[in-house]
């Protein structure tokens, strides 16, 4: 198990871009000549930071998105010149990537053209949580 773990460690890596994207991934197995400009990386997911208010304070999150979005190519190419650094990901890292690395494929993919209606009572209710909101919005300012 702890070399599982180790083999993890060592293969998911966390790239920081110069944009501030962090990125984890797997180097592709197959790289471009080392004179390329490009590196290949596999799956690459973006690490969003969320904060989310609880009793006790705000608490923060991590979650995993897909980085290349809107298309169903596994490996994507990066210029060299845009990666500030990369390092190794933590065990902690290295599975959820592992686990949602997984499902990649089926990640923002479109579940058709079914759009559905909300019901007029949940229509209502969302419209007065809306109204809520502008109503602090007015005594506010």
């Amino acid at each position: 198990m702890e070399q599982d773990n180790q083999l993890l460690k060592t293969t998911i890596r966390v790239i920081k871009l110069v944009n501030g994207d962090d990125v984890v991934c797997k180097f592709a197995e197959e790289q471009l000549p080392d004179k390329s400009p490009l590196l290949r990386i596999e799956k690459p997911l973006q690490i969003k930071y969320v904060s989310q208010l609880t009793p006790r304070g705000l608490k923060d999150y991590i979650a995993l998105i897909k980085w290349a979005a809107y298309t169903h190519d596994t490996i994507v190419s990066i210029p060299k010149d845009k990666i500030l650094t990369i390092t190794n990901a933590t065990n902690e890292m290295a599975k959820s990537y592992v686990d949602v690395a997984s499902k990649y494929e089926i990640i923002n993919e479109q579940k058709g053209d079914k759009i559905e209606k909300l019901t007029k009572e949940d229509n209502d209710k969302y419209n007065e949580i809306w109204d809520s909101f502008r109503d602090i919005k007015k005594i506010l300012h």
